[in-house]
């Protein structure tokens, strides 16, 4: 009803649904309010630069200025260029029509900027990404800031899902534009020289600046659910020197510095726990017998309670992905609980880690990568 869409007058109301459709993705919030997707606008939420389905975003409003009445329902107002477009742009927002997107001018332009600052982040490099963005915003048709931020965001989903560092300070963001996602790709692959400068930088072993342990252990990230889509084309097949995962398993000088490190953790641990004389009886396994045995560490909880760890070690960020072996998985589930291992990342600036205790493949997503080949098959 047009005279119900014009009782909606609050900026603050629009930006708390907004902020709603944020917090509960796409799908429950559309679900929650019984809307569809839409099918012609869309309208960005100025302070993550997400783009929303207009006619629910509107629905949603109404019912937080007049939280008597509640939401409106599709069939209570009709969405679209002549009703809800007028009605979120009088309130200060802005509205984007489907398919008129970011330009692949613009498109290109952000990947630059984004791989710049990228570079400069590998080689640790102090750079200011609001200047950055500043600058960007002049190469582009009338963008905020926060589109410019999400912009950003999305890139580092699209690394993120290549196995390559991104920025940390751009935290992955999905519902990633298709034309974005083929840029970056295709940035990659016609940059694989600079890329692999990254790498090498993001890979380099440098001892932290400090062994400060009392604040480095946090919580695992969650394993992320993601759709595969089919219009995303065939999968980017990238070189092998440019594979960050594997190259942080065979960067050996970098896996020795990290093990290094969690055998001070270690001996802070028992310290802390008062049971100093047992860091006496840690043995660092993969250095005394070399790799193989399934983990690296051998310490203890208790002198009858081990802990065998496996130490992983990147200089890239928290959610980076890591390489484990069939050994290394077998192992986790034969020794269960006893068996913990250690993610230490970020390890040349401030080393941090979580833990992941017992049968790795209940914590993680698993994906295998190579085969054994032979001329042998088990009997059916």
């Amino acid at each position: 009803m047009a005279a119900e869409l014009s009782r909606l007058r609050s900026p603050a109301a629009v930006q708390a649904a907004l902020d709603e459709f944020g917090l509960l993705g796409r799908t429950a919030f559309l679900e929650r309010y019984g809307f569809g997707k839409s099918r012609d606008y869309l309208v960005c939420n100025p302070n993550s630069g997400e783009r929303c389905d207009s006619k629910a975003i509107i629905g949603a409003a109404y019912g937080y200025q007049y939280p008597d009445e509640g939401p409106l329902k599709p069939g209570d107002f009709s969405g679209g260029e002549a009703t809800v477009v007028p009605k979120l742009q009088s309130l200060g927002f802005e509205v984007v029509k489907i398919g008129e997107d970011w330009s692949q001018e613009e498109v290109q332009a952000t990947v630059a900027a984004y791989f710049e600052m990228l570079a400069l982040d590998s080689r640790q490099e102090a750079y200011v990404k609001a200047a950055f963005n500043t600058a960007l915003r002049q190469q582009l048709n009338g963008r905020s800031k926060a589109s410019v931020e999400f912009k950003h965001q999305n890139v580092s989903s699209v690394l993120h899902s290549m196995g390559l560092p991104f920025i940390p300070g751009y935290k992955p963001s999905s519902n990633v534009q298709l034309l974005l996602r083929k840029a970056v790709q295709q940035y990659v692959l016609e940059h694989a020289e600079l890329v692999g400068q990254v790498v090498d930088a993001m890979e380099e072993m440098k001892a932290p600046g400090e062994r400060e342990f009392k604040a480095v252990l946090v919580n695992p990230p969650p394993v992320e659910i993601v759709v595969r889509l089919e219009t995303q084309g065939p999968r980017v097949r990238l070189p092998r020197k440019i594979d960050f995962a594997a190259r942080d398993e065979s960067n050996r000088r970098l896996g020795r510095a990290g093990e290094q490190w969690v055998l001070e953790f270690e001996q802070q641990r028992m310290n802390e726990a008062g049971q100093p004389e047992l860091y006496q009886r840690v043995d660092w396994i993969s250095d005394r017998l070399g790799d193989g045995a399934g983990y690296d560490i051998l310490s203890y909880d208790t002198p009858s309670q081990p802990r065998y760890i496996e130490v992983k070690t990147t200089n890239s960020t928290h959610a980076s992905s890591f390489i484990i072996s069939r050994n290394e998985l077998d192992f986790s589930k034969e020794t269960e609980d006893a068996f913990f291992l250690y993610r230490v990342f970020q390890f040349r600036q401030e080393p941090a880690l979580y833990m992941l205790q017992g049968d790795v493949s209940k914590h993680l997503h698993l994906e295998p990568i190579d085969y054994r080949a032979s001329f042998r098959r088990l009997a059916e």
